[in-house]
């Protein structure tokens, strides 16, 4: 199937051929009829992406300060291959999407094969959708008209947060798509409307919708005209849905209204209010948030819970459904919004058209409805290799995920340690096809069943959603795969033994505990191994805030970031005192057990070393993230952030620099793919992986 990308660097579309879909549980896989192009939205993302780094920069200034921190903290180089590893993401582009069901999702309701849906879908053949935010069709609003459902919904919510009544005058500022999607539901709704736009073209077709309109550009003063239709008393409310960076909208809505006037912002304008024109008239003023309630929610978009209706009457999929009735009834006219048709194949003419300034205003993609959603695997021609004939103990690798850890730092450090690939798999197609070209896969595939059963990989890297590492690990260890996992290894007591089980000690097994590997690090334990008897070790990790609603922070999702981040440090802490853990206790700052983000961790080992982890998430990211001090035979030895090493009480040491930080990840992968090929011993056993997990797990309370 095809799907419609744009680069962030370049701002060039493309329309390469993608795996279909995987559709999970609570989800819909829709075959794409046709879908429009959001103007606003997506010409301001083409227009960003066309930008030089100079211009993406002024445009986006907290973004240039994050990255003048992370420069001082983690070095240039890293810094810089950051952003161009963010800038060459491609970004699927659309939310307007109209299709059919060929594939429901466990646990779906109210939809069925064969449903025509609209839902927030990309320009795609074939998208995958949560449940909530799809809506089935009427059958006397044809696929067209639909199209327009998401957008409405847009404008729908603005008008919710008005509240108006029947009777009152409400402005319309900014005739687009969407304002003149609004402005059709506030006649529906009994309003009175006046619409506001510098474009003649528009304001004629607002005129011919039945909305008076003001063209802004013949100099007439659109405050004095909105006062004299309302008889001297000013508007009742204002809806924005202007697109621009100029205050200048927000400031006529204030002089337009009344005593007590509404303004609710659907569109994107600047904020600089002036505190005189609302406090006279006691004026409210409210941002509209996308689609309505539960937009962002990832409870209930992604996980499907909708909000009970006695409490919340509008969310986001029932906005879609009102639209979606004010359509079949007639009340929302969208046939004379639509200036445009384009193939699926002639897309790039579309987005040349949106950002050419020549007149335009609905874009609509047709399809041709003949995508397959079995093909869930294309071979990646011509980037990748020839098959070539390996040795039986020559790693092969299948990758599962594709998100940004695996793109930006697994898969590459795997690339630089000389891996050779065949398969990229995760449930959307396009990261496996973007990065599977870039890093020479010969496969991208939506079908992990497939990739785990390919006797043609032998070895499996995971680097999937924490949730899944368990399940993920036990199949091809108990097909006699090698398994590389990234942290953690699983959640629960229960999975841990699984994993045990499945484990016979004839295949390798691997965590991504690539701190262990570090070069400054190394030099560290070489300079340690030097002295006896019990050791102190403090490690400090400056992890910076998550937003408690992240998926990292859900235990059942990602575990926490103990067992997600923290374990790191347990394991390090472990392999310097090369001896048994005897006990671990947590110390939080916070009552989120089981899902703590600023905490301690108290070690003491076999051998009598002890060992103190603090995690902060309450700390400046201005300050380096991770420290290691090392307290042994007199000595001291620090590590700053994988950068610098320092050493106090051992003669002739001198500080050992580097201009950018390394923290072992490409020499880790080294280890694991030597480890096979030479038939040795794991890079860390088994035991002590399994030992530090258990652990862990007991500190959270999952033993």
């Amino acid at each position: 199937m095809k799907q419609l990308l744009q680069s962030l660097s370049t701002g060039a579309t493309e329309l390469p051929e993608l795996p279909a879909p995987a559709v999970g549980p609570g989800q819909l896989l829709i075959r794409t009829n046709c879908s429009l192009v959001s103007a606003g939205t997506e010409r301001m993302l083409v227009d960003f992406g066309k930008a030089n780094w100079l211009a993406k920069a002024r445009q986006q200034p907290d973004k240039v300060k994050q990255v003048l921190e992370k420069a001082r903290t983690d070095g240039p180089f890293t810094t810089l291959e950051a952003v161009r590893s963010k800038l060459d993401q491609p970004l699927p582009l659309g939310y307007c999407n109209v299709g059919s069901v060929v594939a429901v999702g466990e646990g779906v309701r109210g939809f069925q094969l064969g449903d025509r849906v609209a839902s927030n879908g990309p320009h795609a053949e074939l998208v995958v959708v949560p449940q909530n935010l799809c809506a089935v069709i009427p059958s006397g609003v044809n696929n067209d008209a639909a199209s327009f459902t998401v957008l409405a919904s847009i404008g729908l919510q603005g008008i919710r947060l008005a509240q108006p009544t029947l009777g009152e005058t409400f402005v319309v500022s900014g005739l687009g798509l969407i304002g003149l999607l609004t402005a059709q539901l506030l006649v529906a709704q009994g309003c009175r409307v006046l619409g506001l736009d510098p474009d003649p073209a528009k304001c004629a077709l607002a005129a011919s919708l039945g909305i008076s309109a003001l063209d802004l550009s013949s100099g007439i003063d659109p405050v004095a005209w909105c006062v004299e239709h309302t008889a001297g008393i000013g508007v009742d409310g204002v809806l924005i849905t202007a697109a621009t960076s100029s205050s200048e909208p927000v400031h006529v809505a204030a002089q337009a209204c009344r005593q007590r006037g509404r303004i609710v912002l659907v569109g994107v304008t600047g904020l600089e209010l002036r505190r005189d024109l609302f406090y006279k008239k006691e004026l409210s003023f409210q941002v509209s948030c996308s689609y309505g309630p539960g937009r962002y929610d990832p409870a209930y978009e992604q996980q499907g819970h909708d909000y009970p209706i006695g409490f919340v009457r509008w969310t986001e999929q029932r906005n879609f459904q009102a639209v979606l009735h004010a359509l079949a009834n007639g009340s929302l006219r969208t046939e004379l919004l639509i200036s445009h048709r384009f193939a699926l194949e002639q897309a790039a003419d579309a987005y040349e058209l949106l950002t050419s300034g020549a007149p335009s205003l609905g874009i609509l993609l047709q399809y041709p409805g003949t995508a397959d959603p079995s093909q869930q695997t294309i071979a990646l021609q011509p980037a990748s290799p020839p098959a070539v004939a390996l040795a039986p103990t020559q790693p092969l690798l299948g990758v599962i995920g594709a998100g940004n850890y695996a793109s930006r730092m697994l898969i590459p450090a795997f690339a630089k340690a000389g891996a050779q690939f065949h398969t990229l798999a995760a449930s959307s197609g396009l990261g496996p096809v973007h990065v599977g070209r870039k890093f020479g896969f010969r496969q991208a595939s939506t079908d992990v069943s497939a990739l785990l059963a390919d006797p043609s990989c032998n070895t499996v890297v995971i680097a999937t959603r924490h949730d899944s590492h368990a399940s993920l690990v036990q199949q091809p260890l108990a097909a006699g795969k090698h398994v590389f996992v990234e942290k953690p290894l699983c959640l629960t007591a229960a999975e841990l033994s699984a994993i045990e089980a499945a484990y016979t000690g004839k295949q390798l097994l691997m965590v991504g505990f690539n701190r262990r590997f570090a070069p400054l690090f190394v030099e560290l334990q070489q300079q340690l191994v030097r002295f006896s008897g019990p050791k102190a070790f403090v490690y400090t990790c400056n992890a910076g805030a998550i937003p408690a609603d992240h998926w990292t922070q859900d235990p059942a999702l990602g575990g926490g970031r103990l067992l997600g981040e923290a374990c790191h440090f347990v394991d390090l802490l472990r392999h310097l005192a090369a001896s048994p853990i005897e006990d671990l206790q947590l110390i939080s700052a916070t009552d989120l057990k089981p899902c703590p983000d600023t905490f301690s961790l108290q070690l003491r080992f076999v051998d009598g070393s002890i060992g103190t982890v603090h995690y902060f998430a309450n700390g400046s990211k201005a300050f380096p993230k991770e420290r290691l001090e090392v307290f042994a035979a007199g000595k001291v030895l620090r590590l700053d952030n994988y950068r610098k090493l320092q050493a106090w009480g051992i003669p002739g040491f001198r500080t050992r620099r580097r201009l950018s930080q390394d923290k072992g990840q490409v020499a880790c992968c080294k280890a694991f793919l030597a480890a096979i090929e030479s038939g040795g011993p794991a890079p860390i056993p088994a035991a002590e992986l399994f030992e530090v997990q258990r652990w862990l797990l007991q500190a959270v309370g999952r033993a």
